[in-house]
């Protein structure tokens, strides 16, 4: 459990998994692939556990994807963690920190910890691997971001990802365990950048679903992407990312899936908002969680403090919190000033 390179010479590699939705379960089945590979799986709901126990399915985020044997599930953290050489949280944002603060007695301290995340804490603005850092102790840590659905990750479908990290040996490790045929990895060094990224694209997303619901077309669905692009960059750039991680695999490759995508969470809360339904009764009927309702709260409100330029994110913000008509955040979108575009 050594946070360098030399970790890459151990054959026998245990990664601790927590957090059983449905992108847990999803690289969960993607480590088991490697026969080198042990994983646990741990989730903190004693029911849900004995269902994939049971079922060997996770039925209500992945149905019809069996869970490989070679995935040990548990609710038994001390069992889970136990030799791991990876922590990989797989948790929502809004959740993060209390599972967290629960489990930090039984994670080895020297473990290093990969975020699966995409959210920021709205009390605090805190990424979700500065909560990981604040919880259970200073440690190397790395976030893995990309358009990345979990219902196709799970099904073997291509997929290409980016893991970034501050301590280049950690994501090279990570590189190299997670890339197989089916799912190739990138690395980056813009650790803020990329956790940004998979944070601001759920706003933009909400949008785009608006924009769906409302009935507007290509034209529509395409100025969103790329001028919600520009303002996803500009929030980072002011946060000290670098501005070219969102045009790659991050920031780029993952609004473009989350905008376009049936599987998108946060599209079909824009899309149910365009259609007139009220944040309220969407959230209650949804069985995961929508992280870009919560971000575009932390988001606006910092951007906000900051005086940094956030249109759409206001918008959004409007119709979710202040109860805004949808048709009339478009109008107050298309009526700005008019500018130079760069």
């Amino acid at each position: 459990m050594e946070a360098d390179g030399g970790r890459g010479a151990k054959t026998n590699v245990k990664f601790a998994i927590l957090g059983a939705g449905g992108w847990g379960t999803a690289v969960a089945v993607v480590l088991s692939q490697n026969p080198a590979h042990r994983v646990s799986l741990w989730s903190a709901r004693p029911t849900h556990a004995a269902a994939l126990q049971h079922e060997r399915e996770n039925r209500r985020y992945l149905p019809g994807v069996p869970i490989p044997p070679a995935v040990e599930l548990t609710t038994d953290i001390d069992a889970a963690a136990a030799e791991a050489d990876l922590l990989i949280t797989a948790i929502p944002t809004i959740y993060l920190r209390d599972v967290l603060l629960r489990c930090a007695g039984h994670v080895p301290p020297v473990c290093p910890a990969l975020s699966l995340t995409k959210g920021i804490e709205i009390a605090t603005f805190r990424r979700p691997t500065e909560i990981i850092a604040e919880t259970l102790g200073p440690r190397p840590v790395a976030v893995l971001s990309g358009p990345s659905h979990a219902e196709e990750v799970a099904r073997g479908m291509p997929t290409t990802v980016v893991v970034a990290s501050r301590n280049y040996d950690l994501a090279r490790w990570i590189q190299q365990r997670f890339t197989s045929e089916r799912f190739r990895v990138y690395t980056n060094q813009d650790l803020i950048g990329v956790e940004l990224a998979g944070a601001l694209k759920n706003v933009i997303s909400i949008a785009a679903g608006i924009s769906d619901g409302l009935g507007f077309g290509d034209n529509a669905k395409s100025a969103l992407l790329a001028r919600g692009l520009a303002e996803m960059a500009r929030f980072g750039v002011a946060l000290g990312a670098e501005q070219a991680t969102f045009w790659g695999l991050a920031g780029m490759g993952d609004l473009i899936t989350t905008c376009i995508s049936r599987h998108g969470r946060n599209r079909q809360v824009g899309f149910r908002l365009g259609q007139g339904e009220k944040p309220a009764a969407i959230l209650a009927g949804m069985a995961m969680i929508a992280e870009g309702v919560y971000t575009a709260r932390s988001v606006h409100d910092r951007a906000q403090r900051m005086g940094i330029d956030m249109p759409i994110t206001t918008e959004v913000y409007q119709v979710l919190y202040e109860d805004k008509d949808p048709r009339q955040a478009v109008a107050s979108l298309m009526l700005r000033e008019p500018k130079h575009e760069i």
